[in-house]
């Protein structure tokens, strides 16, 4: 399969997160690559209350405003994860919340938390190039959806901005984290 590249990530937040559905996460640990489909996605950007950015350039946020095609890891709530892919040209804030994969060599894969912990993503990742094949975390072009497959909604799990629908998922896919 085919590495994403930065001009895949350098556009719309809104059009990369329905675009990363059926994209494969790729994780390698000791020589072996863990690997899932992203099934379903929430978008992020600067204008939106729920955005880390939202406030502007925060020792939390900085990291969503650099270049696209880097991963932006944060901790919430004391105990997860959660992995996100930088969007928009630098200096724009933009960022895809990956919310489930279905798994193809890994474990329980249906919530942030629960993907991160399965794969092994931590802080450590922040930052890192997705795009560079010798990095240990990458996504790749897999599959494609077609509209029809993909179900647009409101974004779950936060309280500001939660009306707005920029939550994009598979349609009947058993990994999905809620339907």
């Amino acid at each position: 399969m085919t590495i994403l590249k930065q001009d895949f990530y350098n556009r719309d937040t809104l059009v990369v997160a329905k675009d990363l559905l059926g994209c494969k996460l790729c994780r390698r640990v000791d020589g072996k690559v863990f690997e899932g489909i992203i099934v379903e996605t929430e978008a992020y950007t600067q204008d939106d209350p729920a955005c880390h950015a939202y406030r502007g350039k925060t020792p939390r946020a900085i990291t969503l405003f650099k270049q696209p095609g880097i991963a932006y890891v944060y901790f919430i709530y004391g105990m997860y994860y959660c992995f996100n892919v930088i969007t928009e040209p630098e200096e724009t804030a933009g960022a895809v919340l990956i919310r489930a994969l279905e798994p193809i060599n890994s474990e329980n894969t249906n919530g942030p938390g629960k993907l991160c912990r399965a794969l092994g993503i931590t802080k450590d990742f922040n930052e890192v190039n997705l795009t560079d094949r010798k990095s240990d975390l990458w996504l790749e072009s897999y599959k494609n959806f077609d509209e029809s497959e993909i179900v647009t909604t409101t974004r779950i799990g936060i309280k500001q901005a939660a009306d707005y629908p920029w939550r994009f998922y598979v349609k009947n896919n058993e990994f999905v984290s809620k339907k």
